[in-house]
C-alpha cells in the first residue's frame, strides 16, 4: 500500500484542500497548521476568510486586552500570508476594543484583492465611519453591514456596478434621503435590498425606484415620528417586507410582480390619538395616514403576512380595503390588547383564500369584530365566515399563556370557526404544551361542537412531541399512539 492510500487527504492538491478549509471559520482552519509543514500556511490561502471575535457564548464577558491583541495579530498575519491572492469572501465580526485604525486596513486590503462578498458585523463603542471605498468597489457582488449600533455612512460617490445583494442593519445615512438616493443610483444591477432598523431622524420622505430589484426589505426603527411620503416603484419585486410608522401618503406603489409580502405598519401615539378623535367627531376629515394606496399597490400578492399593528392601523387609517384576487395564503398576528375590527372586511376581500393562519387567537374584545369572532357573544349574527372559501385553517401559539381562562376563549373561537366555515377541509392546531392530558382535554372539547359547517374537515393537534388527528365527527382511539 503506497503513502497516498494511507493518507488520502494529504495527497489532495492544495487548491482542493483550500476549498475544503473554506467551509470552516478562519480560526478553525488555522488549527490545521499543526498537522505538518505542508499545512502550516495552507489555511491562509483559502478564498473565504471568516474572522469572528464576538463573545457569542458569553456576551456579558468583555474582551480582554490580551485577546484583542491576539485577534489583531492573527488577522494581520493571515492577510500578510495571502500576499496578492484574490479574496472571494471576507467576513469580520468584532465588537468593542477593535478600533478603526485596526479594522480599516483589513477592509481596504480585501477591497484591493477584489473581494466579491463582504460582510461587516461591527458594534463599536466609538462611531465607525466606514471607508468610502467600500461603496466604490467594481468587484463587490454582495455587501452586508451591521448590526445594531453599527456604522454611520457618509456617501460621496457610490459606484457598485456588480452589486446584486445589499444588506444594511442600523446604518445611519448622514445625508438622509439624498445619501439613500445616491446609494440606489450607484447600484445599477441590485436585485436584493434589505434595510433594517432604518431611522427617519434626518429625512421625512423615501422613494425606492428600481426596475431590477427582486427582493425588498424595509424595516424602520420605532420612532415618535412618521414619514410624510413613501413611494415604491419596483415592478419586478417578488418579495416585499415592510415595517414602519404609517406614512401620511403613498403617492406611488408599484408591485406588479409581487408574490409574497410581510406588512407591519403601525401608528405613533399622536397618530392614534388623532385618528380616534377624527373617527369620533368627523368621518369626512382627512385621515392622519392612509394605508389604502399601499394595499392597492400590493393587491396582486399571493402570500401575505399582517402584524397585529397592521390590523389596528387598517381599522383607523384605511378608507377602503381592495380586493385581493390572487391571495391564497394569509397569516394574521394577534395581540391581547388589540382588536380584530379590520379583519371582517379584509376576509371579505379575499375571494380565493385557501389557507388562513392565525398567530395566536387572543385579541381585544370589541363590538366591531363580532362578524368574525365570539368576543361579544353574537352567536346568531351573520358572519363573513359563512361564505369563506378557506380550506386550511392553522392556529399557532394555542395555549401559549398557559391560562385556563385564555384557553377557554381560544377554544370558543375555534368552535366558532368549525361551526361557520363551510369549505374547511383541514384544521391544524399547534398547541404550546407537550402534556398528554392537555391534548386529550383539547380533543374532548372539540367533540362538544354541536354542529359543524364542513363534515369533511380533518383536525390535527400538534405539540412538541405529540400529534393527534381526527375527521369529524370526532372519535377517540389509542392505536399506534395518540389519534383522534
Amino acid at each position: 500500500m503506497d503513502d497516498c492510500s494511507k493518507d488520502i487527504i494529504n495527497c489532495l492538491p492544495d487548491n482542493l484542500l483550500c476549498q475544503i478549509l473554506s467551509n470552516l471559520s478562519t480560526k478553525e482552519a488555522a488549527l490545521t497548521s499543526l498537522l505538518s509543514k505542508r499545512w502550516r500556511y495552507l489555511f491562509a490561502l483559502v478564498p473565504n476568510l471568516d474572522f469572528d471575535v464576538l463573545p457569542s457564548l458569553h456576551p456579558e464577558v468583555a474582551m480582554q486586552d490580551q485577546d484583542q491583541t491576539s485577534f489583531i495579530d492573527f488577522v494581520d498575519r493571515v492577510l500578510k500570508l495571502r500576499g496578492k491572492d484574490h479574496i472571494n469572501k471576507f467576513s469580520l465580526k468584532c465588537g468593542d476594543g477593535i478600533e478603526d485604525e485596526d479594522a480599516f486596513p483589513w477592509i481596504l486590503n480585501t477591497l484591493r484583492h477584489g473581494v466579491s462578498d463582504l460582510s461587516l458585523h461591527v458594534s463599536p463603542s466609538l462611531v465607525y465611519w466606514l471607508p468610502s471605498k467600500v461603496f466604490a468597489s467594481k468587484a463587490l457582488v454582495r455587501l452586508k453591514i451591521g448590526p445594531k449600533d453599527g456604522p454611520r455612512v457618509k456617501l460621496r460617490n457610490v459606484c457598485l456596478p456588480k452589486l446584486k445583494t445589499l444588506n444594511l442593519d442600523s446604518v445611519v445615512f448622514e445625508e438622509g434621503k439624498i445619501g439613500f438616493a445616491k446609494l440606489l443610483s450607484g447600484c445599477p444591477v441590485l436585485e436584493e435590498l434589505s434595510l433594517l432598523n432604518l431611522a427617519w431622524d434626518r429625512w421625512d420622505s423615501c422613494s425606492v425606484s428600481s426596475k431590477i430589484l427582486k427582493r425588498l426589505t424595509l424595516c424602520c426603527a420605532h420612532s415618535s415620528r412618521n414619514p410624510k411620503s413613501v413611494s415604491f416603484d419596483t415592478p419586478n419585486v417578488v418579495y416585499f417586507e415592510y415595517s414602519d410608522n404609517i406614512a401620511n401618503k403613498y403617492p406611488k406603489v408599484n408591485f406588479d410582480s409581487l408574490v409574497e409580502a410581510s406588512i407591519g405598519i403601525r401608528m405613533t401615539k399622536v397618530q392614534k390619538a388623532n385618528a380616534r378623535y377624527v373617527s369620533d367627531v368627523d368621518e369626512e376629515t382627512e385621515m392622519v395616514g392612509n394605508a389604502t394606496d399601499l394595499l392597492m399597490g400590493i393587491c396582486n400578492v399571493k402570500t401575505l403576512y399582517l402584524s397585529y399593528d397592521t390590523l389596528e392601523t387598517l381599522n383607523l387609517c384605511c378608507q377602503v380595503i381592495p380586493v385581493f384576487n390572487n391571495l391564497t395564503h394569509l397569516t394574521i398576528e394577534s395581540h391581547p390588547e388589540l382588536g380584530w375590527e379590520s379583519l371582517p372586511n379584509l376576509l371579505k376581500s379575499c375571494p380565493n383564500l385557501g389557507t388562513l393562519v392565525f398567530q395566536g387567537l387572543l385579541h381585544k374584545a370589541t363590538d366591531r369584530c363580532g362578524d368574525v369572532c365570539m368576543c361579544q357573544g353574537l352567536e346568531n349574527s351573520h358572519s363573513c365566515l359563512s361564505s369563506s372559501p378557506v380550506k386550511c385553517l392553522k392556529i399557532l401559539k394555542f395555549g401559549e399563556t398557559n391560562d385556563d381562562d385564555d384557553m377557554e376563549i381560544e377554544m370558543e373561537q375555534i368552535k366558532n370557526f368549525l361551526e361557520k366555515m363551510p369549505n374547511l377541509e383541514q384544521l391544524i392546531i399547534y398547541y404550546e404544551s407537550s402534556i398528554d392530558n392537555d391534548l386529550v382535554r383539547v380533543s374532548s372539547q372539540l367533540q362538544e361542537v354541536p354542529t359543524v359547517a364542513s363534515l369533511k374537515c380533518k383536525i390535527q393537534v400538534i405539540s412538541d412531541n405529540l400529534s393527534l388527528s381526527s375527521t369529524l365527527p370526532i372519535s377517540l382511539s389509542m392505536e399506534n399512539g395518540f389519534h383522534l
